[in-house]
């Protein structure tokens, strides 16, 4: 970190990832950043709330407001409060919970404070994959607009309605307490600001990204539609939002209560809310037709193009596609990958096994030592399955696989798929499947980059952010061979964060917009990865083999989709 310079302006950027939160304080007109923070959710560390065999993944906003506290109030103490001008949130998405009429999540209240369908639904949930088909095909029959359209026409178990739908089914107390639904990035920027409810500022890039929100039918989806899906849904529209807003905007100021517990002043602007991988992009000093790549536990692959040269063209099987959703006045589209960083954890969990299961039935070892050793294994496996892999002769090894244990993401969205491993020997070890893993994942990669330029997207520059990005040399040289293309490093160790400051310098108006707060705040690139001439035509022809594995292993789950529409809930009149 750098010492605070002598300009009297900073702004905060809070950057809230799957497993922990950070904020970053950053001078509003050089980008230096003076302090960094970092807070792990208590609850979610030992997945309080969570079933991962029925991949329910939630969060209790507790875990949120302690992990906001503790980074803000860290960082705040560096300069002082009057000089600190603006801050912003980004958050996971689609992260969405249950609030009340005032804006209270329902995790708070006594009530619900234990009940896992009260809490934030987290991106990587996939409970709602009934709803999500449901949605795909009612959005293709009902009749009228197909409000997919601009989400890349496939709905995704991971966003806004199909989460809603299922705990709405699910669990009638809730339906029943639930006057609306936030967004996470849009919750804390109210929790923040103590505003109204029904005059709150809602994200642009949530909304159009997971919502169906979309400015050509005037908002959210219609309430026709809506009560198609399901009639508990009759209503919830109107208490939702019909404006939205780019991350560039004033949502308010900090509240006396959360300017007092955090240490700053009423002064304080805060921004519009936006996603982790939105802002991240800006802070990877994003321009047209750059994939700035965020890479941690998934990946999301971030592009900006004018919007005048994309016109009306849909792009097929992404994410989305939203006008101002990274950088006002262009157009946003969004892909990505649902394991990154998770397929590679994923694998480690597997060999770490005997640690967290035999080892505590040692008899040579003492707890403390077992547990000393435990730490020290975990820090160190990685890295030596990384150096083991690279060594890898890859005639001697024909081991491919499938990076799909988290559903697939794009292209074309598909939460039922699963990961896969081929040509296993009993000469296969586990340097080998980690060197399948990593392949995997770049080749996944590919897919998404071949799928924007066959769109007619071309992908000038891709750059790399996020902690796969600064810590992995294996994976970001693969990933360069596999893509053929170069890939630029972001120097910034919290991209997200930093972008989300980027946002609030021009909120409390230190810049005129987020183009120049690029210009004046980017920390610029570390390195480059090239690729290697020698890997690439070998990497071509494994790729065309994880292709015809992928069809495979799709053509043997075709029947998933179906399968998940008729298990979703019978349509049933409201209570």
């Amino acid at each position: 970190m750098q010492e605070p310079s002598s300009k009297a302006a900073y702004v905060i950027g809070i950057d809230y990832g799957t497993d922990s939160v950070r904020a970053l304080l950053v001078d509003a007109h050089t980008g230096a950043e003076v302090a960094q923070a970092v807070h792990y959710y208590a609850r979610w560390k030992t997945l309080q709330y969570c079933n991962p065999t029925k991949n329910q993944f939630r969060q209790h906003p507790l875990d949120h407001i302690e992990g906001l506290e503790a980074t803000v109030r860290q960082v705040a103490r560096h300069v002082p409060a009057a000089q600190i001008v603006g801050l912003a949130v980004d958050t996971t998405g689609s992260t969405p919970g249950p609030v009340n009429a005032e804006g209270v999540a329902l995790g708070l209240l006594p009530e619900f404070a234990d009940n896992p369908n009260a809490l934030f639904v987290l991106w990587k949930d996939h409970t709602a994959l009934a709803e999500a088909a449901e949605i795909n095909h009612k959005a293709r029959t009902w009749g009228g607009e197909d409000f997919t359209k601009f989400e890349g026409g496939i709905y995704s178990s991971e966003w806004f309605w199909a989460k809603i739908m299922h705990i709405l089914r699910e669990d009638e107390a809730v339906a029943r307490a639930a006057h609306s639904w936030m967004e996470h990035c849009d919750w804390l920027t109210l929790l923040l600001t103590g505003g109204d409810l029904a005059s709150f500022k809602r994200s642009r890039c949530a909304a159009g990204h997971k919502a169906m929100w979309h400015e050509s039918w005037g908002g959210l989806p219609a309430e026709e539609f809506l009560t198609h899906l399901e009639p508990r849904l009759a209503g919830l529209a109107v208490r939702l939002f019909t404006e939205t807003y780019t991350a560039d905007e004033v949502a308010g100021h900090l509240s006396e209560e959360w300017a007092a517990r955090l240490g700053l002043t009423t002064n304080t602007v805060v921004a519009v809310g936006s996603f982790d991988a939105h802002a991240g992009a800006v802070a990877g000093e994003i321009e047209a037709y750059s994939m700035v790549k965020v890479m941690g536990t998934s990946t999301c692959d971030i592009v900006v193009a004018p919007t005048a040269e994309v016109g009306s063209h849909l792009v097929a099987g992404i994410c989305g596609q939203v006008d101002g959703s990274v950088i006002p006045g262009m157009l946003g589209l969004e892909a990505g990958q649902s394991a990154f960083g998770d397929l590679l954890a994923w694998f480690r969990n597997i060999v770490e096994w005997p640690l967290h299961n035999v080892l505590n039935h040692s008899k040579v070892l003492t707890p403390e030592l077992q547990q000393a050793l435990r730490a020290e294994m975990s820090d160190a496996l990685l890295v030596e399955l990384s150096k083991a892999a690279a060594d890898v002769n890859p005639e001697e090894s024909h081991v491919l696989a499938l990076d799909w244990v988290n559903g697939r993401r794009t292209p074309d969205a598909n939460q039922a798929l699963k990961g896969a491993l081929m040509n296993l020997t009993m000469g296969t070890n586990a340097p080998q499947i980690f060197r399948a893993l990593v392949e995997a994942i770049c080749y996944g990669s590919k897919q998404i980059v071949e799928r924007f330029e066959a769109e007619g997207i071309p992908i000038k520059q891709v750059i790399g952010i996020g902690g796969v990005a600064k810590k992995s040399q294996f994976v970001m040289q693969t990933l360069a061979d596999v893509l053929d293309r170069p890939i630029k490093i972001a120097v910034s160790e919290q991209a997200p964060a930093l972008g989300s400051a980027m946002y609030a310098a021009v909120a409390a108006g230190i810049h005129p917009d987020v183009l120049t707060a690029q210009q004046k705040m980017g920390s610029g690139f570390a390195e480059t990865y090239t690729p290697n001439p020698a890997r690439v035509a070998d990497y071509q022809a494994r790729y065309a083999q994880y292709q015809a594995f992928g069809r495979f292993v799709e053509n043997a789950t075709l029947g998933d989709a179906e399968l998940a529409l008729s298990a979703a809930a019978p349509v049933a009149e409201p209570a």
